[in-house]
């Protein structure tokens, strides 16, 4: 037994669900796989149902977080096709603004670019714009960025041209930052999985895809699950909807990398505490802390404590497990059991948005 402490994690996109999807997820569950699997704090995205894309949605699912949440989170709000001149109001108290401008589940997809660059440069320069873009959105939205001088993040990088795009962008100056996740690092389009358990936004790559990102692993700087989940009922329905659950499974994936010489316990902190700390503009605190058995081996399981009660990785052997975690001092769990208790989490944008 090696047990190794970690500072707190930071999952800067995660879907809570709630409202509106609550079979799927609630705060309290979807926190309890948060630290299970070493996480303490969680971003949360704004595609629920209601969308978050106005003060009165925002206000709706801050309640909600505030009475279920067990780990620390903040949330972000919608661009919409109508909100880009009032929304820039709620920046203090939102993780940031997302963009969505490829398919993903839910109804906040925007096509128009000239909505792009309204939202662009109406949003707090001090905040973050996170970015949803695959291929031509991709490259559109990041010379439309660099036009205007603005800062953007993009999520859930999948492909090899888009890496390389990232990168090329990186190289002449441009003020970007991205994310990749474990099921983009450790799956793909030939990993055996039913069809509709493998649907996911981006959608699993090649192989060659899922080696890109490996390659160019210095470029992405946050490591973010996409935390999505859906009830195997869905899944496997006539019309699966996309997204997989993460939260419980990152670190103990990650960590298997760190054995097998892929990555390096620095490279798991740097991208799911430091970085995302400095870009989002969180608080972090010496009393806040995961430890972790860097040599326990076990499988991981179909169930835990998400409500949707599976995993594409379910069966897969693993070593490295979260022993304890404490928030501001407070163990929040220990030895595979939840102590947090529903609504002990902290809204981190309560008191202001952390310089970076």
């Amino acid at each position: 037994m090696t047990v190794v402490r970690l500072p707190g994690l930071i999952d800067v996109h995660v879907h809570m669900r709630e409202p509106g999807g609550e079979h799927k997820e609630t705060w309290a569950t979807g926190t309890a796989a948060a630290l299970a699997g070493g996480i303490t704090t969680v971003l949360a995205m704004p595609n629920t149902t209601p969308a978050v894309v106005d003060e009165g949605s925002l206000d709706n699912a801050l309640s909600l977080a505030s009475s279920g949440a067990r780990c620390d989170y903040a949330h972000y709000v919608g661009a919409g096709l109508g909100n880009a001149n009032r929304i820039g109001k709620l920046a203090d108290r939102a993780a940031g603004l997302k963009m969505y401008l490829g398919q993903t589940y839910g109804d906040l997809r925007l096509d128009d670019r000239l909505v792009w660059a309204a939202h662009l440069e109406a949003w707090p320069l001090d905040s973050t714009v996170a970015v949803h873009a695959e291929g031509a959105a991709l490259e559109a939205v990041v010379g439309l960025a660099e036009s205007i001088g603005r800062p953007i993040h993009v999520c859930h990088v999948a492909g090899a041209d888009d890496i390389d795009l990232i990168a090329r962008a990186k190289e002449r100056g441009a003020a970007i930052t991205c994310e990749a996740t474990p099921h983009h690092l450790f799956l793909d389009r030939t990993t055996d999985l039913p069809p509709g358990r493998a649907e996911v936004r981006p959608r699993l790559g090649s192989p060659q895809d899922r080696k890109a990102l490996w390659d160019h692993l210095d470029i992405i700087d946050c490591f973010a699950t996409d935390h999505a989940p859906h009830t195997l009922d869905e899944k496997d329905g006539d019309d699966p909807p996309p997204g997989f659950p993460g939260l419980e499974t990152a670190l103990p994936l990650l960590l298997t990398a760190v054995h097998e010489g892929m990555l390096t316990i620095d490279d798991v902190t740097q991208r799911l505490h430091h970085r995302p700390a400095e870009i989002f503009g969180l608080p972090t605190s010496p009393e806040t802390w995961v430890d972790v058995d860097v040599d326990e081996e076990f499988d991981i399981a179909d169930s835990g404590h998400s409500r949707c009660g599976w995993t594409p990785f379910g069966g897969t052997p693993v070593r490295g497990r979260v022993i304890s975690v404490a928030i501001g001092g407070v163990i929040a769990y220990e030895r595979q059991q939840v102590i947090a208790a529903a609504g002990a989490g902290r809204d981190v944008r309560s008191e202001g948005r952390k310089d970076t």
